[in-house]
């Protein structure tokens, strides 16, 4: 298969987004946005008073107490990640595979940017010793290690690090004097809530991280964008903020006045708003685990996911079958992948794995249908995997895997 056109997979221009969640706009945001599209007003840069006693109220509800001078809104997580990195400087730490938006930025700044390994039971949190082990050799190499970004709710694995790891993270950090970001936009995405511990870095080193939530992870559509960023209550953490309420100055990244409003009433987290993010999250949960099911049983090797709207899936058991069609690498597996399975499908070398891993991202939204009228009935549907679209959908991607299997089976030698 040939490669496909550099133009359209270049390293910041092909930037995969995160997982949509395919459902109609919720209708009680669609008013509130429409009632503010005659507000001439721009909102302030940072964001206005309602959108940050949201974003208190918001983080409040979950043991992160806020005060609105120690919160920044912007149009988008990227745009507060681009000003942290640039506010803190420094050379920049990430996991390995990692959300594919982190690397992208500090390398706009020409900041470094090197991948931490992450444990077996989870991504988005990096192996303590490997971390020790990186910042020790970055700076024998004459390098400035500064940040840490992780995420607890993972993308792109959908997976959640448990406590103790997250722990022995952030101590690891902690003694080597690192800035930690922790990007918490999947937290209210699990698919298991009541048997899944999660726990903020936050709550652990109260002054030495800022959290990120991007509202497109459980509250705003993603064409909504809208994010919020929560600083330590300390004067280090007033100057943080300062410096990055310039950079978003110069930028001219304000959040725009309707999406703002809604922003500001998806924070207050009403009955509907409620309603629509555990709906969702019951829907995508058995789509995701029945795809997980189906890329084991043709052999490759993908944790179960436990949050959000997708999953990482290795290939490489299967690296035989893959080559007999012409597919050697994660931009070629990416390539096969979107055109067999007809839905995006990136390749982890978009998430900082090797070029030479058979990884990819597998979401769900793609699968729930055509229309918003399939993608509204799997809403309302009690049992969704029933669904005839959704059936067809997941027919044919088990197909696309069985497929691969069978191909891997025949190229077994005989024993």
């Amino acid at each position: 298969m040939p490669r496909s056109a550099p133009q359209g997979h270049g390293p910041v221009r092909y930037g995969p987004p995160i997982p949509e969640d395919g459902l109609p706009v919720l209708p009680e945001l669609a008013a509130v946005l429409a009632r503010s599209a005659s507000r001439p007003q721009s909102e302030p840069v940072g964001g206005g008073p309602a959108l940050l006693a949201a974003a208190c109220g918001y983080w409040d509800r979950r043991g992160l107490p806020a005060e609105p001078d120690r919160v920044v809104a912007a149009p988008g997580a990227p745009s507060l990640l681009l000003a942290l990195t640039a506010a803190l400087g420094g050379d920049v730490l990430v996991p390995r595979p990692c959300a594919a938006w982190w690397a992208p930025y500090a390398r706009l700044l020409g900041r470094p940017v090197f991948h931490v390994a992450t444990p077996a039971e989870s991504g988005g949190v990096p192996d303590p010793y490997a971390l020790l082990e990186t910042v020790r050799r970055i700076r024998t190499e004459g390098g400035d290690p500064r940040l840490l970004v992780l995420s607890l709710a993972d993308d792109p694995t959908a997976t959640v690090a448990p406590p103790e790891a997250l722990h022995a993270a952030a101590e690891a950090a902690a003694a080597e004097g690192l800035y930690l970001v922790s990007d918490e936009t999947w937290r209210d995405t699990l698919h298991a809530p009541h048997d899944t511990v999660v726990l903020s870095p936050a709550e652990m080193l109260p002054g030495r991280v800022t959290v990120v939530t991007d509202l497109a992870g459980a509250l705003l559509p993603p064409g909504w964008p809208a994010a919020a960023a929560r600083f330590p209550a300390d004067e280090e953490g007033a100057a943080l903020r300062a410096r990055v309420l310039d950079v978003l100055t110069a930028l001219g990244a304000r959040v725009a006045g309707p999406v703002a409003a809604a922003a500001a009433h998806a924070l207050t987290e009403p009955e509907p708003v409620t309603a629509r993010v555990a709906a969702a999250v019951r829907l995508h949960a058995p789509v995701a685990a029945a795809v997980h099911r189906a890329v084991v049983a043709a052999g490759a090797v993908a944790r179960p996911p436990q949050a959000g709207r997708h999953l990482y899936a290795d290939l490489g058991p299967l690296r035989g079958a893959l080559a007999a069609h012409g597919v050697g690498d994660a931009q070629e597996l990416e390539d096969f992948l979107a055109d067999r399975l007809g839905m995006p499908a990136p390749g982890g070398h978009r998430f900082g794995d090797d070029l030479g891993a058979l990884r990819v991202r597998l979401s769900t939204g793609p699968l729930l249908g055509d229309t918003d009228e399939e993608r509204a009935e799997c809403l309302r549907s009690p049992s969704p995997l029933e669904l005839p679209h959704v059936q067809r959908a997941l027919v044919q991607l088990e197909s696309v895997f069985d497929d691969l299997r069978d191909d891997a089976q025949r190229r077994e030698p005989p024993r």
